[in-house]
């Protein structure tokens, strides 16, 4: 198993659809672990660690949204594993 983690800058209509909410739940029932945030310039910015596979499908969500969600643009940077989340979670 390769672990991976990806620093994620999702724009576009991202705050006020749930993405937030949405991201950690898919999150959850993949394992993944690390944080999701709104930004105050309306993006939303998250941090993802966990299997490879399980994070890719997580950017790949992020490229999509949910239902109301209108995204311009994804900005991936994958960073060094640091195995430092226990779960996964909403930062305000």
């Amino acid at each position: 198993m390769v672990n991976a983690r990806a620093h994620v800058f999702v724009s576009g209509q991202v705050q006020g659809v749930f993405f937030r909410q949405s991201i950690r739940e898919k999150a959850r029932i993949s394992g993944v672990t690390g944080w999701v945030r709104n930004l105050p310039d309306g993006r939303v910015e998250a941090v993802f660690e966990g299997e490879q596979n399980a994070v890719n499908l997580l950017i790949g969500y992020c490229r999509k949204g949910p239902v109301g969600a209108m995204i311009m643009d994804v900005d991936v940077k994958f960073e060094k594993f640091a195995g430092e989340f226990k779960n996964f979670k909403i930062v305000y």
